[in-house]
C-alpha cells in the first residue's frame, strides 16, 4: 500500500512537472521576441520547427527544434538523476517516472496551456524523449527521418517512418516484458505522430503537400 501511494504521487507529479515543461511554445515565443511575428499567424500556422524555419528563416527553426527537444530531455533526465525522497523506493517507481514525465512532455507540447490547449506536432520533444530514455531508439529515428525526408523531402514522411522505426528499435532494445512502461509510452507516441500528421497525409494524397527545403519558403 505505501509504495502504491508512493508510485502514483511520484507518477503524478512527473507527469505535471512534463507538461508544464513541455507546455513552452517556444516557436511562438521566438517568432514573437526576435520577428515580432505570431507563426500561428504564417505558413501551416504550427508553432513547431518546420514552420518557424520556412516562414521566418533558419536561425529561429533551428532555435525552435533544439528547444522543442531538450525541453521533451529535461523532463526526463531529472526524473531519473534527482534524488527520491524516499530511500528504498524500487528502480522500477523511478524508471515509470522518467516515462511519466516523458508523456507529459510531449502532451504540454501538443496541447500546450499557454496556446488554448492547441500546439504543435510532436515530433522534435518526442525525439528530447527518446533521446534521454532510449538512445538506441532515438538514433534509429534520427538515421530514418533523416534518410527519409533527403529522399522524399516530405517531413511528415519522415517523422513517420522515424516514428515507427524507433518504436520497432524500442521493443527489440527494451529488456524485461513487451509490455513495459517504455514499450507503452513508445505506442502512445507513435499513434499521437500518425494522428497529428493526419492532414498532412491528405495533402499526400492530394498531391498538396510542399516538400521541405533547406533554403525555407512556405509550409505545407
Amino acid at each position: 500500500m505505501e509504495f502504491g501511494l508512493i508510485a502514483a504521487v511520484h507518477l503524478t507529479a512527473w507527469l505535471f512537472i512534463g507538461y508544464v515543461v513541455g507546455s513552452c511554445p517556444w516557436g511562438l515565443w521566438l517568432g514573437r521576441w526576435v520577428k515580432g511575428v505570431d507563426v500561428r499567424t504564417v505558413g501551416s500556422k504550427n508553432m513547431g520547427a518546420t514552420n518557424v524555419y520556412r516562414s521566418l528563416g533558419p536561425a529561429l527553426g533551428l532555435g525552435t527544434l533544439v528547444l522543442d527537444a531538450a525541453k521533451g530531455a529535461l523532463p526526463v533526465w531529472l526524473a531519473t538523476r534527482l534524488p527520491h525522497p524516499h530511500m528504498h523506493t524500487p528502480a522500477w517507481i523511478i524508471a515509470s517516472g522518467a516515462v511519466s514525465a516523458g508523456l507529459g512532455a510531449v502532451l504540454g507540447h501538443v496541447f500546450s496551456f499557454w496556446t488554448g490547449f492547441r500546439g504543435g506536432k510532436g515530433v522534435a520533444t518526442t525525439a528530447g524523449v527518446l533521446l534521454a530514455l532510449a538512445p538506441l531508439a532515438f538514433a534509429a529515428f534520427a538515421i530514418v527521418f533523416v534518410a527519409t525526408v533527403a529522399v522524399s523531402r516530405f517531413i511528415s514522411v519522415g517523422s513517420t517512418l522515424g516514428a515507427l522505426a524507433f518504436f520497432v528499435t524500442l521493443i527489440v532494445t527494451t529488456p524485461g516484458p513487451a509490455a513495459s512502461p517504455r514499450v507503452w509510452l513508445g505506442a502512445l507516441l507513435v499513434a499521437l505522430i500518425v494522428w497529428r500528421h493526419r492532414e498532412n497525409y491528405a495533402r499526400l494524397a492530394r498531391g498538396e503537400e510542399r516538400p521541405f527545403s533547406l533554403g525555407g519558403g512556405r509550409d505545407a
